[in-house]
C-alpha cells in the first residue's frame, strides 16, 4: 500500500490525506489523491469521515500541502487505525 501523508487543521475538525496514485496511466505526469475528511468524536479515537477526493498533479499537491502547513495545519499520523 502506498504511504499516505496526513494533515489536521488547528482546531482538529478536518483532515487531509495525500496519497500517490499508483494506477496512473499518464506517461508524463505523476498524480496524487487528496482526500478531505471531517473529524467526528474525539480525534484519534475514531476514524475521520472522508467526504471527497481530488486528483492533482504531484507538484500541485506539494504546493497544496505546503500552503496548508503555512496556514497552521499540522502533520499527523493515522492513529485511529491502531485503536481499532
Amino acid at each position: 500500500m502506498a504511504r499516505s501523508y496526513w494533515l489536521v487543521n488547528s482546531n482538529r475538525s478536518e483532515v487531509r490525506r495525500f496519497i500517490k496514485n499508483r494506477d496512473n496511466k499518464d506517461q508524463f505526469f505523476q498524480y496524487m489523491f487528496v482526500d478531505y475528511g471531517k473529524i467526528v468524536g474525539v480525534f484519534g479515537k475514531e476514524a475521520p469521515v472522508m467526504q471527497r477526493r481530488t486528483e492533482l498533479k504531484i507538484d500541485d499537491a506539494r504546493d497544496e500541502y505546503k500552503k496548508l502547513l503555512s496556514q497552521g495545519w499540522r502533520k499527523t499520523e493515522e492513529v485511529w487505525a491502531e485503536n481499532q
